[in-house]
């Protein structure tokens, strides 16, 4: 039996006009994602950024209809939704403002898992970029790391990255711009079946969706938001693979690319994402386990370092130690300091080294090696 909320999960998504960003305002102000369709048009209308337009649309109640319609659906092909409230839901992407309110995915794979990483490149792939992206899977296999592999299912670079997971066992995620009723494209049916297998298809659009160009701009900001950084093989001076990297940026995530000669059209990409500081410089996989801090010989961390730090500097890093990651309202909360000095030394102790800024007003201790 299907969850009793479902249908409602499902019609917040199809209102015209309303995105991700205002149905969370919707859901957050009403209290519920049922509320929202049973509160009167008169209240929908004062919650900010919903005026008369908009609360039409809401108070049309014609889209219960076609969610119950892809309710049947994924019933019968065993898909699984996620909403941005449930627990499963990844916690990477919900730290980004514009996530989806709901998924759907087809496979097993833990979201959550602790390594996730992007990859993603130009559909027109080189022997050269292959082999990077080969020999970087194969790596970081070797090493023990096990990270999921996100990538887009597209021809070139993304293929070859599923591909090269499934080969190393490792997990990895399809995000698709389009419904679960098909894949695109349809030459990477066999490998879409094993990675229901061996990870997951994952999409925010509903059955029967038309296959638009705008659809695949569009899911690249799951790409980034799912993982902890985002490796651009190859790329031209345009495409999508750049799109996602400045998402991927716009997150506050790490962004890698491989970088080519000046003369390489499927380099020009990434030269420019490292000319202008967009992304780091990555020749194998030991640069992304320096910069990701997954080093397999970290040493326990050196607090004798933090020797400098003031009394108040001090009792932020401790509250800070004993957790994986806090918010700045919990550091303010149990250090009993204002909410306006914690900034204050989190800024200093970040410009010094000693904790890391995460999306989501997250912080976490930096480190050593």
């Amino acid at each position: 039996m299907h969850d009793s909320l479902l249908k409602y999960k499902i019609a917040i998504t199809l209102i015209p006009k309303i995105g991700s960003v205002n149905a969370k305002k919707l859901i957050a102000y009403v209290g519920s994602v049922e509320g929202v369709f049973k509160e009167s048009k008169k209240n929908l209308i004062k919650i900010p950024g919903i005026g008369p337009s908009l609360a039409n649309n809401i108070s049309n109640q014609t889209v219960l209809g076609r969610a119950e319609q892809e309710i049947e659906f994924i019933e019968k092909h065993k898909i699984k939704p996620l909403f941005y409230l449930d627990k499963n839901y990844p916690n990477r992407l919900k730290q980004s403002e514009d996530s989806p309110v709901l998924f759907y995915y087809k496979g097993r794979v833990n979201f959550n898992a602790s390594k996730v990483i992007s990859i993603v490149g130009t559909r027109n792939a080189t022997t050269n970029g292959i082999d990077n992206c080969n020999k970087l899977i194969d790596d970081l296999k070797n090493s023990g790391h096990n990270p999921i592999i996100v990538s887009g299912l597209a021809y070139g670079i993304d293929i070859c990255a599923h591909k090269s997971a499934l080969k190393n066992k490792l997990d990895t995620v399809a995000v698709l711009g389009h419904g679960l009723h098909t894949i695109y494209p349809a030459n990477h049916r066999s490998t879409a079946v094993e990675i229901t297998k061996q990870g997951a298809l994952l999409t925010e659009f509903l059955s029967n969706s038309k296959i638009e160009r705008t659809n695949f701009v569009r899911r690249n900001r799951i790409i980034a938001g799912l993982s902890d950084a985002t490796i651009v093989v190859e790329s031209a001076s345009k495409g999508g693979a750049l799109i996602t990297a400045n998402i991927a940026n716009s997150y506050n995530r790490d962004v890698f690319a491989f970088p080519g000669r000046t003369t390489d059209k499927y380099s020009a990409g990434c030269n420019l994402l490292i000319k202008i500081n967009k992304a780091a410089l990555i020749a194998s996989a030991k640069d992304l386990e320096y910069i990701l801090q997954w080093d397999t010989k970290k040493i326990p961390l050196q607090t004798e370092l933090f020797n400098n730090l003031t009394t108040d500097e001090q009792l932020i890093v401790n509250v800070i130690k004993n957790e994986e990651q806090i918010s700045i309202d919990n550091i303010a909360y149990k250090t009993k300091l204002q909410i306006g000095q914690v900034v204050s030394l989190l800024f200093n102790l970040e410009f010094s080294g000693v904790v890391k800024s995460l999306p989501g007003n997250m912080y976490t201790i930096k480190k050593f090696y």
